[in-house]
């Protein structure tokens, strides 16, 4: 029996950043991973693997796995893959971002690790609409503390959206980035890092699939789109935003009504 404590959170009360601190404060750990449970490991020593730079760099607080498409994915879902996660490992720290910029701060919690002692220092998660690791990364960098891709750790993952959920994707995205304008201040404007995904994807379904190219062209405009309507999505009705968005249950959760009043 591996006594596996299992909690149910109401998808009316589930919150990216206040679910999983809820679960890590379960914990009485130094070290807490987080996998979705559509990430699937490639091999069993993954969390061996993950939590490692942790373990051998006082310095480093968080480590986050590589993420590979699942088999059969199409270029739309491998693609992203491919482009934020390497073969090769890396450290980053705050004077990476003149380098990185917004990419210095990137992280995905659908695999993981985190020191709790420096969460502990930052307050934990935050409650936020989506992207609580990618705030929880900046925080921890600003402390003074780095985070370590380990591409040695690898999960399947990856999803295929229509054009309309890309844009409620990018609309979330864009919206919790306007709310930290501190952030934006250190990285600038995500658009830069984007533009040069769109030119690596065009290039790529040229090569292999070029009658794609349309469709590639939709798809990056539709989560511009998004990211920009997202950007100023607070001076949007509440009703539009939870439209908008990909998760409409959030805007009536008893989180959303607590941290920031709905209008």
């Amino acid at each position: 029996m591996l006594k596996a404590k299992v909690i149910i959170i109401p998808q009316a009360d589930f919150n990216h950043g206040a679910t999983r601190e809820y679960a890590r404060k379960q914990l009485d750990t130094d070290i807490v991973v987080y996998l979705t449970q559509d990430a699937i490991p490639v091999s069993a020593d993954l969390i061996e693997l993950l939590v490692k730079p942790l373990i051998k760099h006082d310095d480093i607080a968080v480590s986050y796995g590589r993420q590979i498409a699942y088999q059969g994915a199409n270029i739309f879902e491998a693609f992203p893959r491919e482009y934020n996660y390497g073969n090769n490992s890396q450290i980053r720290e705050i004077d990476d971002v003149a380098e990185y910029g917004v990419y210095t701060f990137f992280c995905s919690n659908s695999c993981a690790a985190y020191k709790n002692a420096a969460l502990n220092e930052i307050g934990g998660f935050k409650s936020v609409l989506t992207n609580e690791d990618y705030f929880a990364v900046a925080d921890l960098l600003q402390k003074g503390y780095k985070i370590a891709y380990a591409a040695d750790a690898v999960v399947k993952h990856s999803h295929s959206y229509t054009l309309w959920q890309e844009f409620q994707r990018y609309f979330d995205t864009g919206y919790v980035r306007a709310e930290s304008p501190i952030i934006q201040q250190l990285v600038g404007q995500a658009e830069s890092r984007g533009v040069g995904f769109v030119t690596a994807l065009l290039k790529k379904v040229w090569h292999e699939q070029p009658l794609l190219i349309p469709y590639a062209i939709i798809q990056s405009l539709m989560k511009w789109l998004g990211y920009r309507v997202g950007f100023y999505g607070s001076a949007l009705p509440l009703w539009l935003r939870k439209r908008l968005s990909q998760q409409s249950f959030y805007w009536s959760s008893k989180i959303y009504l607590r941290d920031f009043k709905a209008d």
